[in-house]
């Protein structure tokens, strides 16, 4: 047809290989992202033998008295804190392994200076410092919010004159900060600044951070990644950053809030903490029951 020589019946046309492994490898080595890894998981409580809390009475009462609390704070009361002082080291080692650690870690004033640490169950937290050693039953230890207000500076969020080479829009989030931190009540909605979508300079997060200051709080929220929090001498003003499981600096934000959502148990956290401490607690008491018999 339109003069084509006819089709040979005995002409086949070749297949194409075609498939995994049919195609010539290139050279190049072909790289992957990395799958995140190290994620933080709630653990169990290390239980020790009935018999080795029988024999530390004072640690017992602890329980009794933080399963007290969890109690109090689930129906919106507020309990005192419980100061650890007057017990034994013997009682606070078998505490450490029962509390454990949990999400949430901070550091006031450096190394040197006051630890917390949230506990396996969250809303329960353990203060140690120079002459402190107390467990605190709430979202959250007051201490953090009081000791971010002692680093306040009046001189924070005043920019040098003339501006550093570099320093594009820096200038419009202070005024943006000042307005928000100003005007900021307790129990207002935390403002959040989302520095890693804005159309930012080199200079500009470096030059936000020498006008915010730095403070003495320091927190660390372990998770999938990590969470790394700071206060600034601005009142109710902290750097939020978010890193991946490999380090890697995944959105970093300002907020202006009391204290950052991300530190904080919620009620659920606590209903749930509670509704695990009575089964630590009823499994004790039924081992105990057990050996006296």
């Amino acid at each position: 047809m339109n003069g084509a020589p006819p089709m040979d019946p005995h002409h086949y046309i070749p297949l194409m290989d075609i498939g995994p492994g049919s195609q010539p490898e290139d050279d190049a080595t072909l790289e992957y992202i990395n799958m995140p890894q190290g994620m933080y998981t709630h653990a169990l409580p290390l239980l020790p033998e009935p018999q080795v809390l029988d024999a530390a009475p004072g640690a017992r009462q602890v329980l009794s008295e933080i399963l007290h609390m969890l109690r109090s704070r689930h129906v919106g009361d507020t309990p005192p804190s419980l100061d650890l002082r007057a017990y034994s080291p013997a009682d606070r080692v078998l505490l450490d392994q029962l509390l454990g650690e949990g999400e949430v870690s901070a550091h006031i004033g450096g190394t040197d200076g006051v630890r917390i640490q949230e506990s396996i169950f969250a809303g329960v937290w353990r203060v140690l410092g120079a002459g402190l050693d107390y467990i605190d039953v709430d979202a959250a230890p007051a201490l953090l919010r009081r000791a971010a207000k002692f680093d306040i500076s009046t001189a924070a969020l005043a920019p040098a004159s003339p501006l550093p080479a570099g320093v594009m829009n820096a200038p419009a989030i202070l005024t943006e900060l000042q307005d928000r931190t100003l005007h900021w009540l307790p129990g207002s909605p935390a403002h959040i600044i989302n520095l890693s979508l804005l159309p930012l300079s080199e200079q500009d997060v470096p030059f936000l951070d020498q006008c915010l200051g730095e403070g003495t709080v320091l927190m660390l929220v372990r998770g999938y990644g990590n969470c790394r929090i700071s206060n600034t001498r601005v009142p109710n003003c902290w750097r939020v950053r978010y890193f991946n499981s490999q380090d890697a600096l995944i959105l970093d934000t300002i907020e202006v809030t009391d204290l950052p959502e991300v530190v904080m148990a919620a009620p659920e956290d606590i209903a749930d903490s509670l509704e695990r401490f009575e089964d630590v607690i009823q499994w004790f008491e039924g081992e105990l029951a057990g050996s006296d018999q």
